[in-house]
């Protein structure tokens, strides 16, 4: 009886109490992992790959070299734990030149694998040792990409 009368009496404060923002609470995303352009980079490397190929069917044999990437990219996404952003970037990736010249097409990939090579190393080198391993076999990786398109 005294509980349903201090219930009655509480009423009008109990309610915005169950109201207030304690569980509601808009947290601020957390910041973006170190690792996001090079996840992004990896999938907008596959894409580069992916387009080339369709532009000269005779560099099929790249398509092992896309996987690799997207393989990197699932990889780095475990890493990171966070599902790649909306948008991603393999949709928006830039294409190589609009040219079925297998030589031009290798010319650009070889630059954009450089590139590629050049980041994971500097994001190997940045990382905690617990993401070194990763960084380490995916600049390898890359690194051997660029010969491969000698």
């Amino acid at each position: 009886m005294l509980r349903t009368g201090a219930l009655v009496a509480l009423g009008g404060t109990a309610v915005p109490l169950t109201g207030c923002d304690l569980f509601d609470r808009d947290d601020p995303p957390p910041p973006p992992d170190p690792l996001e352009p090079l996840a992004a980079e990896s999938l907008a490397l596959e894409a580069r790959y992916r387009a080339a190929v369709a532009a000269a069917p005779t560099l099929a044999g790249l398509t092992p070299i896309a996987e690799a990437h997207r393989a990197h990219a699932e990889e780095l996404r475990k890493v990171i734990g966070r599902p790649a952003p909306s948008g991603s970037p393999a949709a928006t990736a830039p294409t190589p030149a609009a040219n079925d010249d297998p030589d031009g097409l290798l010319s650009e990939l070889r630059q954009a694998e450089q590139q590629g090579r050049e980041n994971a190393a500097k994001a190997c080198a940045a990382a905690p040792v617990e993401r070194a391993a990763l960084l380490g076999s995916i600049a390898a990786a890359r690194a051997t990409h660029v010969e491969a398109l000698k």
